[in-house]
């Protein structure tokens, strides 16, 4: 990699940033430069002054509201977040000739497959957040074309409270933990989804990828295995119906583009999991 290549993190202090922050901190070959809630993706002028200011070669839209029931509630904010952020970076992007990775989710599916689901499967939202970041796709698409779309599943890591904390704090008091066993896909740690990305910057690679971490499971038997792992395998994991839900209930991607151009593959989530639980027992980030 060039000592020249500039990285621009939009989003830096959430879960995909802060890993991707971590592993740059090691990678001495490219400047990086940061932004979370100081420059509002939503906000075209600061976005553009931002691209202007810093001029990167990259730009990583890591940005988004996430949380899935303030986007019901709230569905003009998740598009302006969502949607519109990613138009103003892919316009940014397209002036300053820079590479645009749009970071997505499984939950452009409905969920109602009962297949692994690759690039070629055609979208079909049907949450405020799934609708949401599936425009910013066709934004991207449609206003700069060096751009990677990376859509991944059930995210976790540093940065922001997540799945697995919510399950360890669970654990800590006492209780068994009950967890939907009808939701299916692939739990995917945000080190792993970020080692993708670093090959990404540099590589000759456009269009969209699937990169979730090998295997699938059920909402429970992910938490079975983060209590196997951190020793609470005497905590019982009940396994229910997931009733009404505000996520889809099979979203499991297939990596096909990466097996079939064969440029890079995703680690299997068990073992995922495995490096990112150590990492946190040792006080460092897996």
């Amino acid at each position: 990699m060039s000592v020249t290549t500039r990285v621009w993190i939009a989003g830096a202090g959430g879960r995909l940033g802060s890993a991707l922050c971590h592993r740059f901190d090691r990678n001495t070959e490219c400047k990086l430069v940061t932004s979370d809630r100081d420059v509002p993706v939503e906000d075209g002028k600061q976005v553009g002054r931002f691209a202007d200011l810093n001029h990167p070669d990259v730009i990583i839209n890591c940005a988004g509201l996430t949380d899935v029931r303030r986007c019901e509630e709230c569905p003009e904010e998740a598009y302006k977040i969502n949607a519109l952020g990613a138009r103003n970076l892919a316009v940014a992007a397209r002036r300053i000739d820079a590479k645009l990775i749009q970071i997505s989710t499984d939950d452009v599916f409905d969920g109602t497959a009962g297949a692994a689901l690759c690039e070629f499967d055609d979208a079909h939202p049907v949450t405020m957040y799934g609708k949401s970041k599936y425009a910013g796709e066709k934004l991207v698409r449609e206003l700069t074309d060096k751009h990677v779309i990376v859509r991944s599943s059930w995210l976790y890591g540093a940065g922001t409270y997540d799945f697995v904390d919510q399950v360890l704090e669970t654990a800590a008091r006492g209780e068994a933990v009950r967890l939907p066993g009808d939701e299916i896909s692939s739990p995917t740690s945000a080190d792993a989804l970020a080692g993708f990305i670093e090959y990404l910057i540099t590589a000759r690679e456009y269009g969209l990828y699937h990169a979730s971490c090998e295997g699938m499971c059920s909402r429970a038997e992910f938490a079975h295995e983060i209590l196997r792992l951190s020793g609470y395998s005497h905590v019982p994991v009940e396994s229910t119906a997931a009733g009404e839900t505000l996520r889809p209930r099979f979203t499991l991607l297939d990596n096909m583009m990466m097996r079939i151009t064969g440029i890079y593959q995703m680690p299997e989530w068990k073992q995922a999991l495995a490096e990112y639980l150590s990492g946190r027992q040792t006080g460092g980030q897996a």
